[in-house]
């Protein structure tokens, strides 16, 4: 089938750049110490966490416990829920689970470490741990060593959990169009961090892994050898938000549109918000530029586009957040060139609990 056949709006990944992007994950982790985790929540599809793995990823990172439930249902063996989990159904599901795969998840609060232990032992379950340390994202985590400590020592106490290291994620970082400023910040975080873990070491509590990372970061993680485990997503498809920072990726994931309306000095297209994530922005055209797009729910409005374009005519544009777009639809086309290869389910769609 051809690409231009296909009922628009419909979400397409070009197999070609995919698969470049995933060699050039390899070709910067491939000497260094750290190790891909990468996050589910960016594609939410069972077929393309299996290709992940395939290709060197230690397993896989999510947000959700029903991302959890998903991976293991395909039979991935080693699952990170980058999250807390505190509700006591929840708890007692993730007990469960963690009989099926190796299982880890983020804990900052003592009482939800206590509830995870009487949940796992319960279910004859080991739960691996990390300690969520805020290194200046302002989202969950301890702020102080001390804290920590004490969170770490916890969990050496409890029955039917094991204390694997920390969870640092600078997500505030990712995103910044100057290197070197990404390379400063990152920098002071490692000095925080490298002090956290000598603290914890003087301490009695061993540090095995520290996870976190993600693709604005990924070559600067993999060159200062601190972290053991990139937490990176959007590489795979990346977006138009990282569009900008000159990174090793090329754009495989678009929205194919069809023009609808056309006048003098403005073109519209078949997909709006509710195709295509708006949270960090308007998306951009692949081909050609604009003037300004302005968004509704069912269309795109873009003004003063340099292409000619007909009404009738296909269009790929390129969301400005690949994750909160992948949520919004059930399938993914696979395309070489202008050819359809395949179609694969997004087995994770809107699951968010």
């Amino acid at each position: 089938m051809k690409v231009s056949g296909l009922t628009t709006p419909a979400l397409v990944l070009d197999v070609n750049i995919l698969n470049s992007n995933i060699s050039a994950m390899n070709r910067i982790l491939e000497d260094s110490t750290l190790k891909l985790r990468p996050h589910y929540k960016s594609h939410k599809c069972a077929a393309l966490a299996k290709m992940q793995i395939k290709n060197g990823a230690i397993g896989m990172t999510c947000a959700k416990l029903s991302e959890a439930e998903d991976l293991c249902d395909i039979g991935v063996e080693d699952i990170l829920i980058a999250n807390q989990i505190v509700d006591p159904a929840k708890i007692h599901k993730l007990a469960d689970l963690a009989n099926n795969c190796r299982l880890t998840v983020c804990v900052d609060n003592i009482d939800n470490i206590t509830a995870l232990s009487v949940a796992a032992k319960s279910c004859g379950s080991i739960i691996h741990c990390l300690v969520e340390y805020d290194i200046g994202m302002q989202r969950c985590g301890v702020l102080t060593k001390e804290d920590v400590l004490a969170l770490a020592k916890h969990i050496l106490n409890c029955d039917n959990l094991e204390f694997d290291g920390l969870q640092a994620y600078a997500g505030h970082i990712s995103h910044i169009e100057d290197m070197n400023i990404r390379k400063q910040m990152t920098a002071e975080n490692y000095n925080k961090l490298r002090e956290l873990i000598s603290y914890l070491t003087e301490n009695g509590v061993p540090v095995k892994t520290v996870s976190g990372g993600s693709t604005g970061t990924s070559e600067i993680k993999a060159a200062e050898g601190l972290y053991n485990e990139l937490q990176a997503g959007s590489y795979l498809f990346m977006d138009a938000t990282y569009r900008s920072l000159s990174l090793p990726f090329k754009n495989s994931l678009f929205i194919l549109t069809t023009v609808v309306s056309q006048r003098e000095g403005l073109t519209v297209v078949d997909a709006g918000v509710k195709t295509c994530g708006t949270d960090q922005g308007m998306p951009v055209l692949y081909k050609g530029s604009a003037g300004e797009i302005v968004a509704s729910e069912e269309h795109f409005q873009i003004h003063h586009y340099t292409e000619n374009t007909n009404v009738g005519d296909k269009m790929l544009i390129v969301p400005a957040h690949c994750c909160s777009t992948i949520n919004l639809y059930d399938k993914i086309y696979l395309i070489d060139g202008d050819q359809v290869i395949d179609r694969i389910p997004i087995t994770a769609k809107g699951i968010g609990r």
